[in-house]
């Protein structure tokens, strides 16, 4: 099964409030996604599965932000920089939605940490009111973790 359709993702950036659990919107004849949880937990104590369209995507969103981590940190980064992460992030997010295919359960746990991602992506591109600082570490908070909740050799946490 796809991951989740981009109306799903782009429904859940804008519209869902994490205190609540998330139903993703189908209008495709995808997959219907049961409602995700609000709260990123593991699978029973062990961390989720992976593929190899998600692995890659993940790994390129992290080596684009850590590239940046000194400017981000001395909040020097100029605003399209901002611009340009973001557009990654999003380039990246369209890879896992087309691309990636994961069990329901664990699709309902990166459902999370995408909306995370895909939000701070906005911000940075200017398409949401907020700091793009801001954005670019929850952007980091979101890759962190994704990396504690899910199966992905050789991944390190951005410090």
């Amino acid at each position: 099964m796809k991951c989740f359709n981009l109306a799903a993702v782009l429904f859940a950036c804008v519209s869902v409030d994490l205190a609540q659990p998330v139903a993703a919107a189908d209008s495709h004849n995808h997959h219907h996604h049961e409602a995700a949880a609000a709260k990123l937990q593991l699978d029973h104590g062990r961390k989720w599965p992976t593929d190899a369209p998600l692995r890659q995507a993940m790994s390129t969103m992290r080596a684009d932000l850590a590239g940046k981590l000194h400017a981000l940190h001395k909040a020097s980064l100029p605003k399209e920089d901002y611009v340009a992460l973001g557009r990654s992030i999003e380039a990246q997010i369209g890879a896992i939605v087309s691309q990636c295919k994961l069990d329901s359960k664990a699709d309902a746990m990166l459902h999370i940490v995408i909306g995370d991602l895909a939000g701070a992506a906005d911000v940075m591109q200017g398409k949401a009111d907020g700091n793009p600082a801001e954005a670019a570490h929850r952007a980091v908070v979101a890759l962190n973790n994704y990396g504690r909740h899910f199966a992905h050799p050789g991944w390190a946490a951005i410090k």
